[in-house]
């Protein structure tokens, strides 16, 4: 068996860099208490094991089984319910539904363990909307009108803040000491953005909305699949060591890839997919304490006692007049549930581990998903640190860290004294996925402690004083890598095998909540327009 152990610098050296690293061993302090959190690996690896070769007895039989309350499956669950298709089971994996929109509630307010936010949906966005509306999020509607959030949900002022050269500043692009040559260079991207922001094809669609199903699959779009964001930045002349930085920042951040690794047409989507008019700003962020945990958690409150946690789905065997699912239960017992529809709901490295089917051959497009993973800290502070000559944001970045800051849980309490709660993310995207992870499942809590707080105190010296727990949760596939060559493949990668049906961001390439719950509704919506029900679609265009 290989040895996966790591020596403390070098562990250090993987997330912080050698010369914060070498820091670190010269710095003597107290062992931070706290733990590591996150999905329950050893139960999701036990797919990796074949199942066995005859299935067991037939449990019961449900119209529509569902595997996965992520995003996806539990907008599955909530727009079956809204078409009056109750008769469903959610089946989950782990302890808690809604994937990386995971949250935690033991801290002064409610935190999250991943995606912490969605923008304003634009009109066009029919399943947000009407989500949005149901937990009141929404101004009340106003005929031919864009939606509106309630002010007390957007994130207030500061939104943003950069640390470069030892103080902080306003935004992300780090204009502290640019040259002109660096602001000509962001004037010159800022208009090849602008460009393609005004771009329509033919039957009137944008390059690039959300969701990506209303977006234009013109050759001319998708030409910028064909080569890296990297090479596109060569190609129009952009090498602002700044500019490179701000861009590579933005591809981390959505997407947990480097500029060498993201395809260009998922940088220009990053940059134009929240605009909605030319040169102006994008579209706001609503954000709760708890992040996107706040809408996956009405969503798992409408499946109620139909959302099945702990539950492992070995294998799924579909047939012509029904679908078997082998399940094993918490306690280690196993049994088979017949459903006349099944949604995966899952990556699709699960989903081909599982269909029968794939597991002896799968599609070749599989081979183009790729996961990258990723590691989230939460830090309990007993006071925030000293702000410096810019406000605490609740995004709040250092240039150069391989990491990508940290959100302030308590900034929409209008609460700027006291205890409070920052949310620390960092995607391991330096090395290939399979690299990453081992590096991921190797480390120690002191280690991810001690990187954090190394990282964080360059711009925040008292902070180790403060910090009373750190916990750590590590997703080994965070989200899927929106590489070169995979937009190409999403209209195939929907297409339902049979009776088994497919619902999850990665298909649109990206991994946003967006396009999650577009997939889960398109999934619901499928199912019950084959059963000859007739409904308004929420979200074909």
């Amino acid at each position: 068996m290989a040895d996966n152990s790591l020596s403390r610098r070098d562990a250090l050296g993987l997330l912080i860099g050698a010369p914060l690293a070498s820091a670190c061993d010269r710095i003597s302090s107290p062992k931070v208490s706290g733990a590591i959190r996150g999905g329950n690996a050893p139960l999701g690896h036990t797919l990796r094991q074949s199942p066995p070769s005859a299935l067991p007895p037939v449990r019961r039989r449900v119209r529509t089984v569902i595997v996965g309350s992520g995003v996806a499956g539990l907008s599955c669950a909530w727009r079956l319910q809204h078409l009056g298709s109750a008769d469903f089971e959610l089946l989950e994996l782990e302890s808690q539904a809604g994937g990386t929109a995971a949250y935690g509630s033991d801290g002064v307010v409610p935190y999250p363990w991943g995606a912490h936010y969605v923008p304003v949906p634009g009109r066009h966005n029919r399943a947000l909307t009407l989500l949005l509306r149901e937990i009141s999020a929404l101004e009340p509607e106003r005929p031919g009108q864009q939606p509106v959030a309630h002010e007390q949900l957007l994130v207030r002022e500061p939104e943003e803040r950069l640390f470069i050269d030892g103080a902080w500043q306003a935004g992300l692009y780090p204009s502290r000491g640019a040259s002109a040559g660096d602001l000509k260079q962001r004037a010159r991207f800022e208009a090849l953005v602008t460009g393609w922001v005004k771009w329509r094809d033919a039957r009137g669609r944008p390059a690039f909305t959300i969701p990506i199903a209303y977006a234009s699959d013109d050759t001319e779009v998708l030409a910028l699949d064909k080569l890296t964001a990297a090479q596109w930045c060569e190609q129009h002349g952009l090498s602002s060591a700044r500019l490179l930085w701000y861009l590579g920042y933005a591809c981390r951040d959505d997407f947990g890839t480097t500029l060498a690794q993201t395809s260009a047409w998922a940088l220009m989507f990053y940059f134009c997919s929240r605009v909605r008019e030319p040169e102006q700003e994008s579209a706001p962020f609503i954000a709760w304490p708890e992040g996107n945990g706040r809408l996956t958690r009405h969503m798992a409150g409408v499946a109620g006692k139909r959302l099945r946690r702990s539950c492992v789905v070995r294998e799924v065997v579909p047939s012509e007049q029904y679908v078997d699912l082998l399940v094993t239960e918490p306690h280690g017992g196993s049994y088979t549930l017949r459903a006349d529809h099944v949604v995966l709901a899952v990556p699709r490295f699960i989903a081909t581990r599982i269909l029968r089917p794939w597991r002896r051959q799968a599609p070749k497009h599989n081979k183009l998903f790729s996961y990258s993973p990723w590691m989230v800290a939460n830090l309990h502070l007993k006071q925030r640190p000293e702000a410096g000559a810019y406000p605490l944001a609740w995004d709040n970045v250092i240039y150069d860290s391989d990491a990508l800051g940290y959100v302030v849980a308590t900034h929409q309490a209008l609460r700027d004294r006291g205890e409070t709660i920052f949310t620390y993310y960092h995607p391991f995207c330096q090395t290939e996925p399979a690299e990453g992870r081992r590096r991921l499942l190797a480390m120690k809590h002191e280690d991810f402690a001690e990187s954090v707080l190394t990282d964080l105190s360059r711009a925040h010296p008292d902070l180790r004083a403060l910090t009373q727990r750190l916990d750590v949760w590590r997703w080994g596939h965070g989200m899927v890598r929106p590489v070169p060559g995979l937009a190409a493949v999403r209209q195939q990668v929907q297409k339902p095998h049979g009776r088994v049906h497919f619902a999850h961001s990665d298909l649109s390439g990206v991994g946003l909540f967006e396009e999650a719950q577009y997939h889960g509704v398109r999934a619901a919506e499928g199912i019950q327009r084959s059963r000859g029900q007739q409904f308004d679609s929420w979200i074909d265009s």
